[in-house]
């Protein structure tokens, strides 16, 4: 299919957080069921929040609505990191794998901040 609008999907922030998405709902298959309510369920949601607040937010076409809902994303990327910490604290993941998964959440969080920056300044011009 040729698309010749630019929309989300292009932006590399969603791209990014697209994966680490993915990333995330590998990870949590491998939890405890009883589980699946609780720490799953938390993690899939925040994960799943950061991609559709960047999108919800690239559809507003006002910079300044677009910041908020990307500020929204932020706060769902530090809220994983949070879940990340809990789900090796609990012993589900091992050192290394908490270390990648807040190292990628980190990697987003910078390029989110970028984007939200390139925002900025495309309302103060």
């Amino acid at each position: 299919m040729n698309q010749t609008k630019w929309t989300f999907e292009d932006l590399e922030v969603w791209q990014e957080g697209r994966k680490l998405r993915q990333k995330i709902s590998a990870c949590v298959k491998a939890f405890p069921g009883w589980e699946r309510n609780k720490l799953v369920d938390q993690m899939i949601r925040a994960s799943r929040s950061i991609t559709a607040n960047i999108a919800e937010g690239y559809g507003r076409f006002h910079y300044q609505e677009n910041i908020q809902f990307c500020r929204q994303a932020r706060g769902s990327l530090y809220e994983l990191v949070d879940h990340v910490i809990v789900a090796y604290d609990e012993q589900y993941i091992k050192e290394e794998e908490m270390d990648s998964y807040k190292g990628n959440i980190y990697a987003v969080i910078k390029k989110l901040n970028g984007y939200i920056k390139y925002l900025q300044k495309c309302k103060d011009e």
